[in-house]
């Protein structure tokens, strides 16, 4: 390796070091931001603390590399151009594309190995992450309520005095708020003088049990004068059992969809095997769903019924056939099959379309451990170009365009994967189709930056508006 080479790459891997240590603290406390109800004061061990993060770490590299990869391209080359380095080297004969040489190869390696970790270990990352956050629900079932505040879990406002014993499983001073069925607001509350929490590690049901308290239950009278006097019920009780589902720590609330959803944690082949399964089942669910809705409508008996009819009789209207009573009957009864049918569709539509979105799911997540691997070099090819036309290095302006850039790339990213969920575009069409669009962006600016040409041609924009001045003030110069 020739000594220009060295150069580059090195200036080029301390930026990049920097600007991914920098970016990684920033993703990893936003990580953390999201999880902070399940980790504030909930009794956790240090240690159970960092295998939490460190299990929900690898799911941030798809979004911090690219960008590391855009913004170190941008300033190491807009450094050497605002330096005049690139200057010095054109006067010696070396063009952009040998200068970018040594990156692009290290670049590809780059993508390659990201591709490798996408594949390997994120998808395992993810499966520690999940069961991690099952586990300590179930090891540890005093997490689950904090001390001298209302914990939610289920449909159960949960809050303690005080704790105690190893685990934080013996309580004292209960107060307990059960919501209504229907979600909105409190039917019930519960007091209890102490308690004890009970856990099964083969089972996402944690056992509270209470002893010595009451039960204070609204009463909704049937009149409604009587509402204004809010009467309640209140029952006493020496010890009861609450079953609480502890299913809810294993939710993402990014999305309001569970996590346990296996795309998240296969890796390509395993992936494949599960898009044929899943497809398989898919279309036998749509024939046998078809088969059963054509003989629910009878229209085969139907068929057979009217030409029997037309062969003994030549009256053309059945319901002639029969009195005015019995008329009644058959169209009630055809009404109500038809609502049953109706209903039958309509449920059986939505059970489809969850199918369909988790098949979707399933491509979307093999797409996305190519389109990684691809975004690096993408990137590249546009930050390296970019800073070379700009010439500007440091964290000013290259910041501006790299956020500029990125937030566009993964804008598109997010808005292709929604649509694509919901089947309004393929599977492939919607993981590309960021990359699809930037990367004429990509080879726009690796053309003019390699012909020297600004980032935009102000005289090419000026130019019509020149002649028709020329045009209007002929006397003018």
């Amino acid at each position: 390796m020739k000594i220009l080479d060295k150069y580059i790459l090195k200036t080029f891997l301390i930026t990049f070091t920097s600007v991914f240590v920098i970016l990684f603290f920033i993703f990893i406390l936003q990580s953390v931001w999201l999880f902070i109800a399940e980790l504030a004061g909930k009794d956790l061990d240090f240690s159970l603390i960092i295998k939490f993060l460190l299990f929900a770490m690898p799911r941030i590299i798809p979004l911090v590399l690219p960008l590391t990869v855009l913004l170190a391209s941008i300033m190491t080359f807009g450094n050497l151009a605002e330096n005049y380095e690139f200057a010095a080297m054109k006067s010696s004969g070396i063009s952009l594309q040998r200068a970018m040489k040594s990156l692009t190869i290290s670049i590809v390696i780059l993508s390659a190995l990201a591709f490798v970790f996408a594949n390997n270990v994120i998808p395992y990352a993810e499966y520690k992450f999940i069961n991690f956050r099952k586990n300590i629900a179930q090891r540890k079932p005093a997490m689950a309520i904090a001390e001298g505040q209302f914990s939610e879990v289920g449909n159960y406002n949960i809050k303690v005095d005080k704790k105690s014993g190893e685990n934080g499983n013996f309580l004292t001073g209960i107060t307990i708020h059960k919501k209504s069925d229907q979600g909105i607001g409190v039917n019930t509350v519960i007091r209890a003088k102490t308690g004890e929490l009970v856990s099964n590690e083969n089972s996402n049901i944690l056992k509270l049990v209470l002893n010595d308290g009451y039960y204070y239950e609204d009463v909704v009278p049937k009149k409604y004068e009587q509402r204004k006097n809010i009467p309640f019920a209140k029952a006493s009780f020496k010890k009861d059992i609450i079953n609480l589902d502890l299913s809810i720590l294993n939710q993402d609330n990014q999305s309001n969809e569970n996590i346990t959803n296996t795309n998240t944690m296969l890796n390509i082949s395993e992936l494949a095997y599960t898009i044929d399964s899943l497809h398989q089942n898919y279309n036998k669910d749509v024939v046998s769903f078809t088969e059963n809705i054509y003989q629910r409508t009878g229209i085969t008996t139907a068929i057979q019924l009217q030409s029997n009819v037309k062969t003994t009789e030549t009256t053309p209207d059945l319901l002639s056939l029969y009195s005015t009573f019995e008329q009644y009957k058959i169209l009630e009864m055809a009404q109500n099959s038809l609502n049953s049918i109706a209903f039958s569709i309509d449920s059986s539509k939505d059970d489809m379309t969850y199918k369909r979105k988790n098949i979707n799911n399933h491509w979307l997540a093999l797409y996305d451990k190519f389109v990684i691997a691809y975004a690096c070099i993408l990137m590249f090819f546009i930050g390296a170009p970019l800073g070379a036309i700009i010439r500007k290095g440091g964290l000013g302006l290259p910041i501006v365009f790299a956020v500029l850039i990125f937030i566009a790339f993964h804008f598109i990213n997010t808005f292709g994967k929604r649509i694509s969920q919901e089947d309004g575009l393929s599977p492939f069409v919607g993981a590309w189709l960021s990359s699809f669009i930037l990367t004429p962006l990509a080879l726009l600016l690796t053309y003019r930056a390699t012909n020297d040409i600004g980032l935009i041609n102000m005289d090419v924009l000026l130019l019509p508006f020149q002649k028709a001045f020329k045009k209007l003030f002929p006397s003018q110069k």
